[in-house]
């Protein structure tokens, strides 16, 4: 939650906590953006009037940015302007609740709002901190972008989709490369190596086995 306003924050904080929604406060951007560089939320409350930087402009970077751009935003407002509640939602914000509002109210919102993302994202394959949506052909690793090469892609997808199930190298170059590749099985290895560096933390999570090939799965602690 993104609010200047101590009270207005404690207490929504404290009610979203005891309704089982864990939650986090914020009274300025900078720390709000430098917590977004560790961890991304599955929704954001958002005001309007803050110290730095507006709610708008908050709101513009986070769909300018593509590890942000379908983050749940619900923005908050005293003011009762229309014109403050059209521009807010014109600028990408999924709801939108004016200040004063009741506690159950706001839970409410947000348990419907996070419902219809779900929805949204039910063909999300997730193993750890590492996601990809193959109906957006996205990945993500602890909720920033990752670019892929196709063939990086394709071999991590595969992956994925079989956690757990080990692939040997010539069954990897057969489903990723095809039938007809004429290439050799090195080429998996250097795929496999590149693809754990851009992965980054989420790297380990495709696994070597040994003397077998490699899968997906969660790293051992």
């Amino acid at each position: 939650m993104l609010e200047d306003d101590e009270g207005i924050r404690d207490f929504v904080i404290y009610a979203l906590n005891s309704s089982g929604l864990e939650a986090e406060g914020f009274e300025a951007p900078s720390a709000f953006w430098k917590r977004m560089g560790e961890h991304i939320p599955e929704l954001l409350l958002l005001d309007i009037m803050l110290p730095e930087e507006d709610g708008f402009s908050v709101l513009s970077k986070l769909r300018a940015d593509h590890a942000t751009k379908r983050l749940p935003v619900i923005m908050l407002t005293a003011k009762g302007d229309e014109r403050d509640k059209v521009r807010g939602l014109d600028g990408g914000a999924d709801d939108y609740v004016s200040k004063p509002f009741g506690a159950m109210e706001l839970i409410s919102r947000i348990k419907a709002l996070l419902r219809r993302t779900a929805a949204d994202t039910d063909d999300i394959i997730a193993v750890g901190g590492l996601s990809i949506c193959p109906s957006k052909h996205e990945v993500t690793a602890e909720g920033k972008a990752v670019p892929l090469t196709p063939k990086e892609y394709d071999l991590l997808l595969l992956l994925m989709k079989n956690c757990g199930k080990v692939f040997s190298r010539d069954t990897l170059l057969k489903e990723v490369w095809g039938y007809d590749f004429s290439g050799e099985s090195r080429t998996v290895d250097v795929h496999i190596r590149t693809l754990r560096s851009k992965l980054g933390s989420c790297g380990d999570i495709v696994c070597t086995v040994r003397g077998a090939g490699y899968k997906a799965g969660e790293p051992l602690d």
